[in-house]
């Protein structure tokens, strides 16, 4: 098969998982406009590996990948040093942002800020099980980890989780103490 015909197949195969793909990038992304360099990366990478041995399961197959690219861009965040702000910019409001889209944003916000105090390996599972939809065990096959390991991080990663905004709940509903003065 020709070069083009390769490509065709690739991309006839692969980009019906690319929503799965772009959700794993962000939650490997060291910043939230790395995303889409880690979503590149990846169908690169997959494109060039297309030819040598096609993969039974593609989905798994490139989240695979990508958990290898997000990896290797968490290391390179790591080592580099920088004095700039590492905090993302915040987006910009539209004419079209409603209180609900706000809202939804905002519980969104929490949620992904809750799923970076995980451990890597919790924060990966749940990603790929909960976010992505894969079974446990593609998960266990993306991360060469056992069945069995993979649902316990889950389980202890969504314990943690609910543990994380149960306290912010708790934390915004207490009432604040007003001082009269000195």
């Amino acid at each position: 098969m020709n070069r083009s015909g390769q490509g065709e197949d690739f991309l006839q195969a692969a980009l019906v998982h690319a929503d799965v793909v772009h959700a794993l990038a962000r939650r490997l992304a060291p910043h939230p406009q790395d995303a889409p360099d880690i979503v590149q990366e990846t169908y690169l990478r997959g494109y060039a590996a297309w030819g040598r041995r096609r993969p039974d399961d593609v989905g798994a197959w490139l989240a695979t990948i990508c958990l290898n690219v997000g990896r290797d861009a968490l290391r390179r965040h790591a080592r580099h040093n920088t004095l700039l702000d590492d905090r993302p910019a915040p987006d910009l409001p539209s004419a079209v942002d409603t209180a609900d889209a706000a809202l939804e944003r905002l519980g969104n916000d929490r949620i992904e800020s809750a799923l970076w105090t995980l451990p890597e390996v919790q924060r990966i599972a749940i990603t790929l099980m909960d976010i992505c939809g894969f079974t446990a065990a593609q998960v266990a096959t993306i991360t060469a980890a056992p069945r069995g390991t993979v649902l316990a991080r889950v389980h202890r990663g969504r314990k943690t989780l609910a543990l994380i905004l149960t306290d912010e709940r708790a934390e915004q509903r207490q009432p604040r103490e007003v001082s009269d003065g000195p």
